[in-house]
């Protein structure tokens, strides 16, 4: 009897945890949408902006606009990672901090001195407890970010490679392929740089000025990238959470179709016990 009664106790305690994990699975899947449309929706303007970018690159705008600027070798740089403030999304930032980590171990080894920047409880969380020192920090970054957001991220950043205080500026995100692919992708965003398949081009015209173009252009080219980024980082989250909670979802579907069979089988014994007791006591009285 006793076993019966704690069979069933562990059935209730799972068809609970399933009803929270469907319930999160749907929340997942709407904000999934969401931030789908917002990742095909930013896409074309950044997309545009970067070809721009690159093909205006040229080694002699190089040398006039700080952000162009290529050290020959890199003393100093930083990373920028975006992780979660929540967990239950599998795998997903593991492999944002195992990107970073290994970011930082090749840098380190060529000599570079390096700084970490993160975004997310558990990127925080998982570098302050390795004792890894963490520059800045950010958690107040929603669902659903916003240009706003980027800038603040990216604008000390920007502002310390302006003055040479930093000569690599790397970031570290999730790219959204599919709702079943988003790997993690570490991107140089500082210094900008043209496309090595795309020469640049001979002569240009600009108008009004080349100064007044980049000036304007480069900036917001940099903060354009990091929201490209947090967009495609949030809805990679949304996936990530989406497929770890249909997957406890079916584990637990499958564990309590393993556990009405142990409970029918510990009711079927009970019944036969009782049913031989009752033939047993009987049989005394003959």
């Amino acid at each position: 009897m006793s076993q019966a009664r704690e069979v069933k106790r562990r059935i209730r305690s799972v068809e609970n945890t399933g009803q929270i994990t469907r319930t999160m699975e749907m929340v997942a899947t709407s904000k999934l949408k969401k931030a789908t449309d917002r990742v095909y929706a930013s896409r074309p303007y950044g997309e545009a902006l970067e070809e721009i970018v690159r093909s205006l690159y040229n080694p002699a705008l190089a040398d006039r606009f700080p952000l162009m600027r290529l050290p020959a070798k890199p003393r100093r740089a930083a990373i920028l990672l975006l992780t979660a403030n929540r967990g239950l999304a599998g795998a997903f930032n593991v492999n944002l901090i195992r990107t970073a980590r290994a970011i930082l171990e090749k840098l380190r080894s060529e000599g570079v001195e390096t700084e970490l920047h993160v975004s997310g409880k558990k990127g925080i969380a998982f570098f302050r407890f390795q004792g890894e020192e963490l520059k800045q920090t950010w958690t107040e970054i929603s669902d659903y970010p916003t240009p706003e957001d980027a800038e603040g991220l990216v604008k000390g950043l920007r502002a310390r490679f302006e003055r040479g205080e930093l000569d690599q500026v790397w970031v570290v995100a999730s790219k959204f392929k599919s709702a079943l692919s988003t790997p993690p992708e570490r991107r140089l965003l500082l210094p900008i740089q043209g496309d090595p398949e795309k020469p640049p081009p001979d002569s240009f015209i600009l108008s009004p000025s080349a100064d007044g173009i980049l000036n304007k252009l480069l900036p917001l080219y940099v903060r354009n990238t990091v929201f490209r980024a947090l967009v495609e980082n949030a809805a990679a989250e949304q996936s990530a959470r989406r497929t770890a909670m249909k997957n406890a979802t079916d584990n637990a579907s499958d564990m309590l179709d393993e556990l009405r069979r142990r409970y029918n089988r510990a009711r079927q014994a009970q019944i036969t016990q009782e049913i031989a007791e009752i033939v047993g006591g009987a049989a005394a009285f003959e």
